[in-house]
């Protein structure tokens, strides 16, 4: 999945720098031949500035390639990629020019082309500044972190481990390495990173601590068992990398879930195994019509939001907001946001109330909780609770469209194929959540989630959130 995820991503933003060279384009006409007039839109004096576009769009889409635009060092760098665009955008804008005059099409504006090019830079430079103001923010706050377990210690795992450290703005965070037995314990490998145990440790590793990566960088044959240790990976929805050697032959595992891909993982030839959805373009347009959609609904339910706030300030005591601690992706845990519907101490008072859970499994819920505000009723019927989670997604915490996320004292009591349901992002609604969520049993609630991981694509998304209007409207989703 990695190459293909990398080349998918380039695809995205190659496309989108293309659209931005046509906005800058259209911009540029409007301000050249519109500036005067009262309508300001982008009307061409002739088919000649149409085909000039169409030839800019060739130009840039040959020029952004050759200055290696969409090369992975350099996507988060700022003074060579600045360079780099400059040059393409007038490389793109000169061959055109050139063009144009070979062939005796016509003279072109230079105020026209001035415009264009700085706007495009302009354009270019403002969106790869956010993405890196974004991604550093995100990388900091552990939001974009990938958690990388490594099997091995020798060069193999010194050359992985060099080559990611020296990539780090790429936000994987190796945690350690295992041994086939204790003799290396504690002992260094490469950059700071130790052997934190052995195989022995494995299963009970993976446990207890978000774990996004395993990647196997030693020789398959000297790990006793190791199709069972793969096997378990699996099950919990874990990626796994192995570093080929002449012994993949003899690997016979047939996942039951997992698909099985062969290609890189941060430029380094692997064999991989996922659990998770595969469809990486897809998987894009989600993230970032989920952050759009969360943007807009903060803002235009914001005359909400106040109005709730002041309600609930009015009626109880204690804050607006209430923040749990809940499991995300691969078990990373996130502080989850609510309007409050609970009197303050309702955490402490909830021992008391264990004996009257109704619910199976390690979930919490009863009927007529008397922790639970006259307001804060009104809130989980209608669902107007969860929608401070809204800023989770925004964050990138969360999806619109997911597993809801539990608390991490639930996913201690997992079985571990219910940990599969971490291996994709938790969402606000999700098949449970249509489903009259307080009627379903917890095994049938997380193979649901299972379901929904298994068979998930933007369809399916849109077909929940269509779902859930009616769900929250009508009350028969609390």
């Amino acid at each position: 999945m990695g190459s293909q995820k990398t080349i998918m991503q380039r695809k995205f933003f190659y496309a989108l720098d293309l659209f931005l060279m046509v906005c800058a384009f259209l911009v540029a006409a409007t301000i050249k031949y519109e500036a005067g007039s009262l309508s300001f839109a982008p009307q061409f004096p002739s088919a000649f500035h149409q085909l000039v576009l169409a030839l800019l769009l060739l130009s840039s889409a040959v020029s952004y390639q050759m200055f290696r635009l969409y090369e992975p060092d350099r996507q988060l760098e700022t003074l060579g990629t600045t360079v780099s665009i400059i040059k393409a955008v007038v490389f793109s804008a000169i061959a055109v020019l050139i063009l144009l005059y070979l062939a005796h099409s016509g003279d072109v504006s230079r105020m026209l082309v001035g415009s264009y090019v700085l706007l495009n830079v302009l354009f270019l430079l403002s969106y790869r500044y956010l993405r890196l103001v974004l991604h550093r923010n995100s990388v900091r706050q552990g939001l974009n972190n990938h958690e990388v377990l490594v099997v091995g210690s020798r060069e193999r795992a010194k050359d992985l481990i060099r080559y990611l450290k020296s990539m780090d703005h790429l936000g994987y965070h190796i945690l350690g390495c295992l041994e086939v037995d204790d003799s290396r314990y504690e002992e260094e490998v490469a950059e700071g990173v130790r052997v934190i145990g052995s195989m022995e440790n494995f299963k009970a590793f993976l446990l207890h601590f978000a774990v996004a990566e395993i990647v196997f960088a030693m020789p398959l044959n000297k790990i006793d068992n190791v199709m069972d240790y793969i096997s378990f990976a699996e099950e919990l929805g874990i990626n796994v990398r192995i570093v080929p050697d002449w012994q993949i032959h003899k690997l016979k595992y047939q996942p039951s879930v997992a698909s099985v891909s062969i290609g890189d993982f941060v430029g380094m030839p692997m064999v991989s195994l996922s659990s998770g959805p595969q469809r990486v373009f897809e998987l894009t347009v989600k993230e970032v019509f989920d952050r759009v959609a969360a943007f807009w609904g903060l803002f235009f339910l914001l005359p909400l939001f106040l109005l709730l706030a002041v309600i609930i300030k009015m009626t109880s005591s204690g804050p607006v907001f209430f923040r749990q601690e809940r499991s995300g992706l691969n078990g990373r845990t996130f502080g989850l946001f609510k309007f409050r519907s609970m009197v303050v101490n309702a955490e402490e008072l909830r021992k008391d109330l264990d004996s009257l859970n109704e619910q199976e499994g390690p979930v919490f819920k009863i009927t007529d909780d008397p922790r639970v505000t006259w307001i804060g009723k009104i809130l989980r019927k209608t669902s107007l609770d969860e929608l401070p989670q809204l800023i989770n997604v925004l964050k990138g915490e969360m999806a619109l469209v997911g597993p809801r996320p539990p608390l991490p004292a639930e996913v201690e009591q997992y079985d571990p194929w219910q940990r599969r349901r971490l291996s994709m992002k938790p969402g606000i609604t999700c098949i449970w959540q249509v489903s009259g969520r307080n009627e379903i049993g917890f095994e049938q609630w997380m193979r649901m989630d299972l379901e929904y991981i298994d068979k998930w694509s933007l369809f399916l998304d849109l077909k929940l959130l269509l779902k859930t209007v009616p769900a929250v409207v009508l009350g028969t989703g609390h």
